[in-house]
């Protein structure tokens, strides 16, 4: 659905309650100047941006400290795990 900026000021309510539907589009001089979309589907696409961040993040640290991690690896590869005859697993 698209309406002019006008008519969102003028029926917000409405649109609000149509955007519990399907995203509003709002037009302003012929192009899309914001979209109205209901709270849950909002909720939505901040969890999938999060998502979509974390993975990032990961990516990140990963290349970040790469070779200290290789080390941390062979480090355990050669010695082992610290305490680990005192485990009881």
């Amino acid at each position: 659905m698209q309406i002019s900026a006008t008519e969102a000021k003028n029926r917000f309510g409405y649109y609000l309650g149509q955007a519990e539907r399907e995203p509003v589009h709002v037009m302003k001089n012929d192009r899309v100047a914001g979209v109205i979309v209901s709270a849950a589907r909002f909720a939505e696409l901040e969890a999938l941006e999060q998502k979509k961040s974390m993975a990032q993040r990961k990516r990140e640290f990963s290349e970040t400290y790469k070779d200290w991690i290789a080390a941390q690896n062979d480090l355990v590869d050669r010695i082992g795990v610290f305490g680990e005859e005192f485990r009881p697993w």
